[in-house]
Protein backbone atom coordinates (compact mmCIF):
# COMPACT_ATOMS: atom_id res chain seq x y z
CA UNK A 1 0.00 0.00 0.00
CA UNK A 2 1.56 3.29 -1.11
CA UNK A 3 1.72 6.19 1.31
CA UNK A 4 0.53 9.75 0.60
CA UNK A 5 1.79 11.71 -2.41
CA UNK A 6 2.61 15.38 -2.96
CA UNK A 7 2.77 15.02 -6.76
CA UNK A 8 0.21 17.06 -8.67
CA UNK A 9 1.63 15.58 -11.89
CA UNK A 10 0.79 11.93 -11.25
CA UNK A 11 2.58 10.45 -14.30
CA UNK A 12 5.15 8.49 -12.26
CA UNK A 13 2.73 6.92 -9.81
CA UNK A 14 0.30 6.20 -12.65
CA UNK A 15 3.02 4.31 -14.51
CA UNK A 16 4.33 2.15 -11.68
CA UNK A 17 4.02 -1.58 -12.33
CA UNK A 18 0.81 -3.24 -11.17
CA UNK A 19 1.17 -4.21 -7.47
CA UNK A 20 1.15 -7.93 -8.26
CA UNK A 21 4.21 -7.39 -10.51
CA UNK A 22 6.32 -5.86 -7.73
CA UNK A 23 9.08 -7.73 -5.94
CA UNK A 24 8.54 -8.40 -2.25
CA UNK A 25 10.02 -5.52 -0.22
CA UNK A 26 11.60 -6.41 3.13
CA UNK A 27 11.31 -3.22 5.20
CA UNK A 28 11.87 -4.52 8.72
CA UNK A 29 15.12 -2.58 9.21
CA UNK A 30 13.88 0.73 7.80
CA UNK A 31 11.17 3.10 8.97
CA UNK A 32 10.66 6.60 7.59
CA UNK A 33 7.87 9.11 8.18
CA UNK A 34 5.03 9.30 5.66
CA UNK A 35 6.51 12.52 4.26
CA UNK A 36 10.23 12.91 3.57
CA UNK A 37 12.18 14.81 0.91
CA UNK A 38 15.64 13.41 0.26
CA UNK A 39 16.85 16.77 -1.06
CA UNK A 40 16.11 18.33 2.32
CA UNK A 41 17.56 15.39 4.25
CA UNK A 42 20.93 15.76 2.51
CA UNK A 43 21.21 19.57 2.86
CA UNK A 44 19.00 21.64 5.20
CA UNK A 45 18.62 18.77 7.67
CA UNK A 46 22.41 18.34 7.80
CA UNK A 47 22.83 22.06 8.53
CA UNK A 48 20.27 21.62 11.30
CA UNK A 49 22.40 18.81 12.76
CA UNK A 50 25.40 21.13 13.02
CA UNK A 51 27.24 20.30 9.78
CA UNK A 52 26.81 23.78 8.23
CA UNK A 53 30.53 24.60 8.27
CA UNK A 54 31.67 21.14 7.17
CA UNK A 55 32.83 20.68 3.57
CA UNK A 56 30.17 18.95 1.46
CA UNK A 57 31.43 19.15 -2.12
CA UNK A 58 34.86 19.68 -3.70
CA UNK A 59 35.17 20.23 -7.43
CA UNK A 60 36.34 22.56 -10.17
CA UNK A 61 38.71 24.32 -7.80
CA UNK A 62 36.18 25.10 -5.06
CA UNK A 63 35.11 23.69 -1.71
CA UNK A 64 31.51 24.18 -0.65
CA UNK A 65 30.14 23.77 2.84
CA UNK A 66 26.81 22.22 3.75
CA UNK A 67 25.43 25.71 4.45
CA UNK A 68 26.56 26.93 1.03
CA UNK A 69 25.10 23.84 -0.65
CA UNK A 70 21.82 24.28 1.22
CA UNK A 71 21.55 27.97 0.21
CA UNK A 72 22.57 27.24 -3.39
CA UNK A 73 20.02 24.45 -3.85
CA UNK A 74 17.25 26.53 -2.26
CA UNK A 75 17.91 29.42 -4.67
CA UNK A 76 17.87 27.00 -7.61
CA UNK A 77 14.63 25.42 -6.36
CA UNK A 78 13.01 28.88 -6.35
CA UNK A 79 14.00 29.31 -10.01
CA UNK A 80 12.60 25.91 -10.97
CA UNK A 81 9.24 26.63 -9.37
CA UNK A 82 8.82 30.37 -9.95
CA UNK A 83 10.57 30.96 -13.29
CA UNK A 84 10.42 27.57 -15.02
CA UNK A 85 7.04 26.40 -13.74
CA UNK A 86 8.16 23.02 -12.42
CA UNK A 87 5.27 21.25 -10.67
CA UNK A 88 5.60 18.38 -8.17
CA UNK A 89 5.89 15.17 -10.15
CA UNK A 90 7.20 16.80 -13.37
CA UNK A 91 10.19 14.97 -14.80
CA UNK A 92 13.38 17.06 -14.96
CA UNK A 93 16.39 15.86 -16.95
CA UNK A 94 19.89 16.94 -15.94
CA UNK A 95 22.76 16.71 -18.43
CA UNK A 96 26.23 17.18 -17.01
CA UNK A 97 29.56 15.63 -16.14
CA UNK A 98 30.36 14.98 -12.47
CA UNK A 99 30.61 18.40 -10.82
CA UNK A 100 29.10 20.23 -7.82
CA UNK A 101 26.64 22.10 -10.06
CA UNK A 102 25.09 18.83 -11.22
CA UNK A 103 24.64 17.69 -7.61
CA UNK A 104 23.11 21.09 -6.75
CA UNK A 105 20.66 20.85 -9.67
CA UNK A 106 19.65 17.32 -8.67
CA UNK A 107 19.05 18.35 -5.06
CA UNK A 108 17.17 21.51 -6.08
CA UNK A 109 14.87 19.64 -8.45
CA UNK A 110 14.25 17.04 -5.73
CA UNK A 111 13.36 19.79 -3.23
CA UNK A 112 10.90 21.16 -5.80
CA UNK A 113 9.20 17.75 -5.84
CA UNK A 114 10.37 16.85 -9.34
CA UNK A 115 11.25 13.35 -10.53
CA UNK A 116 14.86 13.64 -11.66
CA UNK A 117 16.52 11.89 -14.60
CA UNK A 118 20.31 12.31 -14.49
CA UNK A 119 22.05 11.68 -17.83
CA UNK A 120 25.62 11.22 -18.99
CA UNK A 121 27.38 13.91 -21.01
CA UNK A 122 28.37 11.35 -23.64
CA UNK A 123 24.79 10.65 -24.76
CA UNK A 124 23.86 11.90 -28.24
CA UNK A 125 20.62 13.61 -29.20
CA UNK A 126 18.97 10.37 -30.35
CA UNK A 127 19.72 8.66 -27.05
CA UNK A 128 18.48 11.68 -25.09
CA UNK A 129 15.32 11.74 -27.21
CA UNK A 130 14.49 8.11 -26.36
CA UNK A 131 14.82 8.89 -22.63
CA UNK A 132 12.70 12.05 -22.91
CA UNK A 133 9.96 10.21 -24.81
CA UNK A 134 9.90 7.30 -22.35
CA UNK A 135 9.64 9.51 -19.25
CA UNK A 136 7.67 12.33 -20.93
CA UNK A 137 10.22 14.81 -19.61
CA UNK A 138 9.11 18.45 -19.65
CA UNK A 139 12.17 20.31 -18.33
CA UNK A 140 15.91 19.93 -18.90
CA UNK A 141 18.84 21.54 -17.07
CA UNK A 142 22.03 21.33 -19.11
CA UNK A 143 25.64 22.32 -18.54
CA UNK A 144 26.16 25.05 -21.15
CA UNK A 145 29.24 23.19 -22.46
CA UNK A 146 26.97 20.29 -23.50
CA UNK A 147 24.12 22.20 -25.12
CA UNK A 148 24.53 21.15 -28.74
CA UNK A 149 22.95 17.68 -28.55
CA UNK A 150 20.41 18.89 -25.97
CA UNK A 151 19.16 21.65 -28.28
CA UNK A 152 19.11 19.28 -31.26
CA UNK A 153 17.01 16.87 -29.21
CA UNK A 154 14.66 19.60 -27.93
CA UNK A 155 13.83 20.76 -31.46
CA UNK A 156 12.35 17.33 -32.24
CA UNK A 157 10.74 16.60 -28.87
CA UNK A 158 6.99 16.75 -28.34
CA UNK A 159 7.38 16.63 -24.55
CA UNK A 160 10.32 18.90 -23.69
CA UNK A 161 9.07 22.44 -23.04
CA UNK A 162 12.06 24.06 -21.37
CA UNK A 163 15.86 23.75 -21.70
CA UNK A 164 17.90 25.98 -19.40
CA UNK A 165 21.67 26.14 -19.18
CA UNK A 166 23.75 26.13 -15.99
CA UNK A 167 27.44 26.75 -15.49
CA UNK A 168 29.19 23.50 -14.62
CA UNK A 169 32.39 25.37 -13.81
CA UNK A 170 32.71 27.58 -10.73
CA UNK A 171 31.77 30.83 -12.47
CA UNK A 172 27.96 30.83 -12.08
CA UNK A 173 27.77 32.43 -15.51
CA UNK A 174 24.70 30.95 -17.19
CA UNK A 175 20.96 31.58 -17.29
CA UNK A 176 20.01 29.29 -14.39
CA UNK A 177 22.80 30.70 -12.19
CA UNK A 178 21.94 34.33 -12.90
CA UNK A 179 18.28 33.73 -12.07
CA UNK A 180 19.26 31.96 -8.84
CA UNK A 181 21.39 34.86 -7.63
CA UNK A 182 18.21 36.95 -7.30
CA UNK A 183 16.44 34.38 -5.12
CA UNK A 184 16.26 33.98 -1.32
CA UNK A 185 18.26 31.25 0.42
CA UNK A 186 15.19 29.84 2.19
CA UNK A 187 12.82 27.55 0.30
CA UNK A 188 9.82 25.61 1.53
CA UNK A 189 10.54 22.26 -0.07
CA UNK A 190 7.67 20.17 -1.39
CA UNK A 191 6.53 17.78 1.34
CA UNK A 192 6.95 14.68 -0.79
CA UNK A 193 5.73 11.28 0.34
CA UNK A 194 8.34 8.68 1.20
CA UNK A 195 6.74 6.58 -1.57
CA UNK A 196 6.81 9.36 -4.16
CA UNK A 197 9.15 8.65 -7.05
CA UNK A 198 12.27 10.81 -6.68
CA UNK A 199 14.52 9.36 -9.37
CA UNK A 200 14.25 7.56 -12.68
CA UNK A 201 17.40 5.58 -13.32
CA UNK A 202 17.78 4.49 -16.93
CA UNK A 203 19.70 1.23 -17.26
CA UNK A 204 23.02 1.91 -18.93
CA UNK A 205 22.93 -0.79 -21.57
CA UNK A 206 19.40 -0.75 -22.92
CA UNK A 207 18.72 -0.78 -26.63
CA UNK A 208 15.62 0.27 -28.50
CA UNK A 209 12.98 1.10 -25.90
CA UNK A 210 15.03 2.14 -22.84
CA UNK A 211 14.23 0.76 -19.40
CA UNK A 212 13.67 3.28 -16.60
CA UNK A 213 13.88 2.12 -12.98
CA UNK A 214 11.73 4.01 -10.48
CA UNK A 215 13.14 4.86 -7.05
CA UNK A 216 11.27 6.48 -4.16
CA UNK A 217 12.58 9.09 -1.71
CA UNK A 218 12.82 6.33 0.89
CA UNK A 219 14.97 4.18 -1.43
CA UNK A 220 17.67 6.84 -1.67
CA UNK A 221 17.86 6.96 2.12
CA UNK A 222 17.81 3.16 2.45
CA UNK A 223 21.01 2.64 0.43
CA UNK A 224 22.81 5.09 2.74
CA UNK A 225 21.29 3.83 5.99
CA UNK A 226 21.90 0.25 4.86
CA UNK A 227 25.00 -0.48 2.76
CA UNK A 228 26.89 2.77 3.39
CA UNK A 229 26.40 2.62 7.15
CA UNK A 230 26.78 -1.13 7.64
CA UNK A 231 29.51 -2.02 5.14
CA UNK A 232 31.45 1.24 4.73
CA UNK A 233 30.88 2.66 8.22
CA UNK A 234 30.81 6.21 6.83
CA UNK A 235 31.64 9.06 9.23
CA UNK A 236 31.77 12.84 8.92
CA UNK A 237 35.56 12.61 8.53
CA UNK A 238 35.36 10.68 5.25
CA UNK A 239 36.28 12.16 1.87
CA UNK A 240 34.76 10.30 -1.09
CA UNK A 241 36.17 10.00 -4.59
CA UNK A 242 35.26 7.86 -7.59
CA UNK A 243 34.83 7.47 -11.31
CA UNK A 244 31.20 6.38 -11.88
CA UNK A 245 29.01 9.03 -13.52
CA UNK A 246 26.41 10.61 -11.23
CA UNK A 247 23.96 9.63 -14.00
CA UNK A 248 24.42 6.01 -12.85
CA UNK A 249 22.80 5.09 -9.55
CA UNK A 250 26.15 3.55 -8.51
CA UNK A 251 27.76 6.99 -8.88
CA UNK A 252 24.88 8.98 -7.39
CA UNK A 253 24.96 6.79 -4.31
CA UNK A 254 28.71 6.65 -3.88
CA UNK A 255 29.50 10.28 -4.73
CA UNK A 256 26.45 12.18 -3.47
CA UNK A 257 23.92 10.29 -1.31
CA UNK A 258 26.43 8.46 0.91
CA UNK A 259 28.73 11.37 1.81
CA UNK A 260 25.90 13.91 2.23
CA UNK A 261 23.85 11.57 4.44
CA UNK A 262 26.68 11.40 7.01
CA UNK A 263 28.21 14.89 6.88
CA UNK A 264 31.20 13.71 4.85
CA UNK A 265 32.75 15.37 1.76
CA UNK A 266 32.64 14.32 -1.90
CA UNK A 267 35.32 15.20 -4.44
CA UNK A 268 33.85 15.35 -7.94
CA UNK A 269 35.96 14.96 -11.08
CA UNK A 270 34.68 15.74 -14.56
CA UNK A 271 37.52 13.65 -15.97
CA UNK A 272 37.89 10.81 -13.49
CA UNK A 273 40.82 9.13 -15.22
CA UNK A 274 43.04 6.98 -12.99
CA UNK A 275 45.90 9.58 -13.05
CA UNK A 276 43.46 12.34 -12.02
CA UNK A 277 42.07 10.21 -9.22
CA UNK A 278 45.57 9.43 -7.92
CA UNK A 279 46.31 13.16 -7.86
CA UNK A 280 43.07 14.09 -6.06
CA UNK A 281 43.34 11.26 -3.51
CA UNK A 282 46.72 12.66 -2.50
CA UNK A 283 45.60 16.31 -2.58
CA UNK A 284 42.45 15.89 -0.46
CA UNK A 285 43.43 12.75 1.50
CA UNK A 286 40.41 10.84 0.17
CA UNK A 287 39.31 7.92 2.35
CA UNK A 288 36.62 6.10 0.33
CA UNK A 289 36.99 5.30 -3.38
CA UNK A 290 34.40 3.91 -5.80
CA UNK A 291 35.78 2.70 -9.12
CA UNK A 292 36.37 -0.35 -11.32
CA UNK A 293 39.30 -2.80 -11.18
CA UNK A 294 40.86 -1.09 -14.22
CA UNK A 295 41.56 2.02 -12.13
CA UNK A 296 42.77 0.06 -9.13
CA UNK A 297 45.38 -1.62 -11.36
CA UNK A 298 46.67 1.85 -12.25
CA UNK A 299 46.70 2.89 -8.58
CA UNK A 300 48.79 -0.14 -7.67
CA UNK A 301 51.38 0.88 -10.24
CA UNK A 302 51.21 4.52 -9.06
CA UNK A 303 51.97 3.39 -5.50
CA UNK A 304 54.93 1.39 -6.84
CA UNK A 305 56.10 4.64 -8.44
CA UNK A 306 55.85 6.60 -5.19
CA UNK A 307 52.24 7.85 -4.96
CA UNK A 308 50.93 8.08 -1.39
CA UNK A 309 47.42 6.65 -1.28
CA UNK A 310 47.60 5.67 2.37
CA UNK A 311 44.59 7.89 3.24
CA UNK A 312 42.26 5.41 1.48
CA UNK A 313 40.53 3.19 4.03
CA UNK A 314 37.88 1.77 1.69
CA UNK A 315 38.42 0.70 -1.92
CA UNK A 316 35.04 -0.30 -3.32
CA UNK A 317 35.09 -2.25 -6.58
CA UNK A 318 31.99 -2.85 -8.63
CA UNK A 319 30.94 -2.70 -12.27
CA UNK A 320 33.02 -5.65 -13.39
CA UNK A 321 34.56 -8.76 -11.86
CA UNK A 322 37.46 -8.02 -9.50
CA UNK A 323 40.35 -10.30 -10.55
CA UNK A 324 42.00 -12.14 -7.66
CA UNK A 325 45.50 -10.84 -8.56
CA UNK A 326 44.32 -7.22 -8.14
CA UNK A 327 42.67 -8.07 -4.82
CA UNK A 328 45.81 -9.83 -3.60
CA UNK A 329 48.15 -7.07 -4.77
CA UNK A 330 46.00 -4.39 -3.08
CA UNK A 331 46.11 -6.17 0.29
CA UNK A 332 49.85 -6.73 -0.10
CA UNK A 333 50.55 -3.05 -0.84
CA UNK A 334 48.04 -1.37 1.50
CA UNK A 335 47.27 -3.93 4.19
CA UNK A 336 43.57 -3.23 3.58
CA UNK A 337 40.99 -5.33 1.71
CA UNK A 338 39.16 -4.29 -1.46
CA UNK A 339 35.40 -4.38 -1.03
CA UNK A 340 34.13 -6.17 -4.12
CA UNK A 341 30.36 -6.01 -4.49
CA UNK A 342 27.52 -6.16 -6.97
CA UNK A 343 24.59 -3.83 -7.48
CA UNK A 344 22.10 -3.07 -10.22
CA UNK A 345 20.26 0.00 -11.43
CA UNK A 346 17.04 -1.88 -10.71
CA UNK A 347 18.14 -2.43 -7.09
CA UNK A 348 19.56 1.13 -6.88
CA UNK A 349 22.91 0.17 -5.38
CA UNK A 350 25.12 -2.60 -3.97
CA UNK A 351 23.24 -5.49 -2.33
CA UNK A 352 26.01 -8.13 -2.05
CA UNK A 353 29.43 -7.14 -0.74
CA UNK A 354 32.60 -8.21 1.00
CA UNK A 355 33.23 -6.66 4.42
CA UNK A 356 36.34 -5.18 6.03
CA UNK A 357 36.47 -8.12 8.43
CA UNK A 358 35.06 -10.76 6.08
CA UNK A 359 36.48 -10.87 2.56
CA UNK A 360 37.82 -13.41 0.07
CA UNK A 361 39.52 -13.23 -3.35
CA UNK A 362 37.41 -13.84 -6.50
CA UNK A 363 34.31 -13.56 -4.31
CA UNK A 364 31.48 -11.02 -4.30
CA UNK A 365 30.75 -11.60 -0.60
CA UNK A 366 27.46 -11.99 1.23
CA UNK A 367 24.15 -10.07 1.07
CA UNK A 368 23.97 -6.64 2.69
CA UNK A 369 21.77 -6.76 5.81
CA UNK A 370 18.10 -6.67 4.85
CA UNK A 371 18.66 -8.54 1.56
CA UNK A 372 18.10 -12.24 0.85
CA UNK A 373 19.64 -14.16 -2.04
CA UNK A 374 18.85 -17.40 -3.85
CA UNK A 375 20.44 -19.20 -6.79
CA UNK A 376 17.77 -20.54 -9.16
CA UNK A 377 17.67 -23.02 -12.03
CA UNK A 378 15.89 -22.29 -15.32
CA UNK A 379 12.57 -23.42 -13.81
CA UNK A 380 12.93 -21.06 -10.85
CA UNK A 381 13.81 -23.76 -8.32
CA UNK A 382 16.44 -23.07 -5.68
CA UNK A 383 19.79 -24.72 -6.39
CA UNK A 384 22.08 -26.22 -3.75
CA UNK A 385 25.50 -24.69 -2.94
CA UNK A 386 28.16 -25.26 -5.60
CA UNK A 387 25.81 -25.11 -8.60
CA UNK A 388 25.76 -22.19 -11.05
CA UNK A 389 22.38 -20.59 -11.58
CA UNK A 390 20.47 -17.33 -11.82
CA UNK A 391 20.94 -14.79 -9.03
CA UNK A 392 17.66 -13.82 -7.35
CA UNK A 393 17.49 -11.17 -4.63
CA UNK A 394 14.91 -9.39 -2.53
CA UNK A 395 15.24 -6.72 0.13
CA UNK A 396 14.30 -3.12 0.98
CA UNK A 397 14.92 -1.93 -2.61
CA UNK A 398 13.84 -3.59 -5.83
CA UNK A 399 12.81 -3.34 -9.45
CA UNK A 400 9.96 -1.10 -10.56
CA UNK A 401 10.15 -0.38 -14.28
CA UNK A 402 8.31 2.61 -15.72
CA UNK A 403 5.44 1.33 -17.89
CA UNK A 404 7.36 -1.70 -19.11
CA UNK A 405 6.32 -5.29 -19.86
CA UNK A 406 9.89 -6.36 -19.01
CA UNK A 407 8.93 -6.02 -15.32
CA UNK A 408 7.68 -9.61 -15.57
CA UNK A 409 11.09 -10.76 -16.80
CA UNK A 410 13.10 -9.14 -14.00
CA UNK A 411 10.68 -9.92 -11.16
CA UNK A 412 9.59 -13.53 -10.66
CA UNK A 413 7.51 -14.71 -7.68
CA UNK A 414 8.50 -11.67 -5.63
CA UNK A 415 12.24 -12.01 -6.38
CA UNK A 416 14.46 -9.73 -8.50
CA UNK A 417 16.24 -11.91 -11.07
CA UNK A 418 19.20 -9.76 -12.04
CA UNK A 419 20.47 -11.36 -15.23
CA UNK A 420 23.68 -12.57 -13.56
CA UNK A 421 24.82 -16.15 -13.14
CA UNK A 422 26.26 -16.87 -9.68
CA UNK A 423 27.29 -19.78 -7.51
CA UNK A 424 26.92 -19.88 -3.73
CA UNK A 425 29.54 -21.90 -1.87
CA UNK A 426 28.86 -24.06 1.18
CA UNK A 427 29.74 -21.16 3.51
CA UNK A 428 27.17 -18.83 1.91
CA UNK A 429 29.65 -16.72 -0.07
CA UNK A 430 28.62 -15.69 -3.58
CA UNK A 431 30.82 -15.97 -6.65
CA UNK A 432 30.08 -14.29 -9.99
CA UNK A 433 29.95 -16.60 -13.03
CA UNK A 434 28.67 -14.59 -16.04
CA UNK A 435 26.10 -12.24 -17.50
CA UNK A 436 23.03 -13.99 -18.87
CA UNK A 437 22.59 -11.72 -21.87
CA UNK A 438 24.45 -9.77 -24.55
CA UNK A 439 25.75 -7.12 -22.16
CA UNK A 440 29.43 -6.24 -22.45
CA UNK A 441 31.03 -4.88 -19.29
CA UNK A 442 34.10 -2.76 -20.17
CA UNK A 443 35.89 -0.66 -17.52
CA UNK A 444 32.73 -0.78 -15.42
CA UNK A 445 30.41 0.43 -18.21
CA UNK A 446 27.52 -1.73 -19.40
CA UNK A 447 27.41 -1.74 -23.20
CA UNK A 448 24.66 -3.52 -25.13
CA UNK A 449 26.12 -5.38 -28.10
CA UNK A 450 22.98 -5.00 -30.24
CA UNK A 451 23.14 -1.20 -29.88
CA UNK A 452 26.70 -1.13 -31.24
CA UNK A 453 25.63 -3.45 -34.07
CA UNK A 454 22.79 -1.11 -34.98
CA UNK A 455 25.20 1.84 -35.12
CA UNK A 456 27.62 -0.05 -37.37
CA UNK A 457 24.84 -1.24 -39.67
CA UNK A 458 23.87 2.39 -40.26
CA UNK A 459 27.19 2.90 -42.10
CA UNK A 460 26.90 2.35 -45.88
CA UNK A 461 30.05 0.21 -46.01
CA UNK A 462 28.67 -2.41 -43.60
CA UNK A 463 26.63 -5.37 -44.82
CA UNK A 464 26.43 -7.37 -41.58
CA UNK A 465 28.11 -7.39 -38.21
CA UNK A 466 28.23 -9.17 -34.88
CA UNK A 467 29.50 -7.62 -31.67
CA UNK A 468 30.97 -9.54 -28.73
CA UNK A 469 32.97 -8.98 -25.56
CA UNK A 470 36.67 -9.72 -26.07
CA UNK A 471 38.92 -10.21 -23.01
CA UNK A 472 41.24 -7.29 -22.29
CA UNK A 473 43.82 -7.11 -19.52
CA UNK A 474 43.28 -3.42 -18.73
CA UNK A 475 39.49 -3.10 -19.18
CA UNK A 476 38.23 -6.57 -18.32
CA UNK A 477 36.54 -6.75 -21.72
CA UNK A 478 36.35 -4.55 -24.80
CA UNK A 479 33.77 -4.27 -27.56
CA UNK A 480 34.89 -6.30 -30.55
CA UNK A 481 33.03 -5.99 -33.86
CA UNK A 482 33.11 -8.66 -36.56
CA UNK A 483 32.16 -6.90 -39.78
CA UNK A 484 31.13 -8.12 -43.22
CA UNK A 485 31.68 -5.27 -45.70
CA UNK A 486 29.50 -4.54 -48.70
CA UNK A 487 30.70 -5.48 -52.15
CA UNK A 488 33.32 -3.05 -53.42
CA UNK A 489 34.52 -2.05 -49.91
CA UNK A 490 38.05 -2.98 -48.85
CA UNK A 491 39.21 -3.94 -45.36
CA UNK A 492 41.93 -1.59 -44.12
CA UNK A 493 43.15 0.34 -41.08
CA UNK A 494 41.44 3.40 -42.56
CA UNK A 495 38.14 1.51 -42.74
CA UNK A 496 38.53 0.45 -39.10
CA UNK A 497 39.01 4.06 -38.03
CA UNK A 498 36.11 5.20 -40.24
CA UNK A 499 33.75 2.70 -38.61
CA UNK A 500 34.98 3.51 -35.10
CA UNK A 501 34.48 7.25 -35.69
CA UNK A 502 31.00 6.56 -37.12
CA UNK A 503 29.96 4.68 -33.97
CA UNK A 504 31.36 7.43 -31.72
CA UNK A 505 29.29 9.99 -33.62
CA UNK A 506 26.12 7.87 -33.54
CA UNK A 507 25.97 6.68 -29.92
CA UNK A 508 27.87 7.48 -26.73
CA UNK A 509 31.58 7.33 -27.66
CA UNK A 510 32.58 4.91 -24.90
CA UNK A 511 30.53 2.21 -26.66
CA UNK A 512 32.69 2.16 -29.81
CA UNK A 513 34.39 -1.12 -30.87
CA UNK A 514 38.04 -0.96 -29.80
CA UNK A 515 38.65 -4.03 -31.93
CA UNK A 516 37.29 -4.43 -35.46
CA UNK A 517 37.77 -7.66 -37.42
CA UNK A 518 36.69 -8.10 -41.03
CA UNK A 519 35.23 -11.47 -41.99
CA UNK A 520 33.65 -12.89 -45.13
CA UNK A 521 30.49 -14.18 -43.41
CA UNK A 522 28.95 -14.34 -39.95
CA UNK A 523 28.28 -17.74 -38.36
CA UNK A 524 24.53 -18.33 -38.27
CA UNK A 525 21.94 -20.91 -37.31
CA UNK A 526 19.80 -22.59 -39.95
CA UNK A 527 17.13 -20.00 -39.24
CA UNK A 528 19.59 -17.15 -39.89
CA UNK A 529 20.26 -16.09 -36.29
CA UNK A 530 23.82 -14.88 -35.70
CA UNK A 531 25.80 -17.24 -33.46
CA UNK A 532 27.82 -14.67 -31.55
CA UNK A 533 29.34 -17.30 -29.28
CA UNK A 534 31.25 -18.64 -32.31
CA UNK A 535 32.92 -15.25 -32.72
CA UNK A 536 34.60 -15.51 -29.31
CA UNK A 537 38.40 -15.27 -29.35
CA UNK A 538 38.87 -18.78 -27.94
CA UNK A 539 37.01 -20.15 -30.98
CA UNK A 540 38.92 -18.19 -33.65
Amino acid sequence: MLGPTAHTDTFSRDNLPAPEMWPEFLMERFDYPDHVNVGVELTDAMVGKGFGDHIALIGNGRRRTYKELSDWTNRLAHVLVEDLGVKPGNRVLIRSANNPAMVACWLAATKAGAVVVNTMPMLRSGELGAIIDKAEITHALCDTRLMEDMVKCAKKSKFLKSVVGFDGTSNHDAELDRLALEKPVRFDAVDTGRDDVALLGFTSGTTGDPKATMHFHRDLLIIADGYAQEVLGVTEDDVFIGSPPLAFTFGLGGLAVFPLRFGAAATLLEQASPPNMVEIIQQYKATVCFTAPTAYRFMLQAMEDGADLSSLRAAVSAGETLPAPVYDAWIEQTGKPMLDGIGATEMLHIFISNRFDDHRPACTGKPVSGYEVRILDDEGRELPPGEVGKLAVRGPTGCRYLADDRQGVYVKDGWNVTGDAFVMDKDGYLHFAARNDDMIVSSGYNIAGPEVEAALLAHPAVSECGVIAAPDEARGHIVEAHVVLNEGETPSDLMIKTLQDHVKATIAPYKYPRSVRFIDALPKTQTGKIQRFRLRPDLH
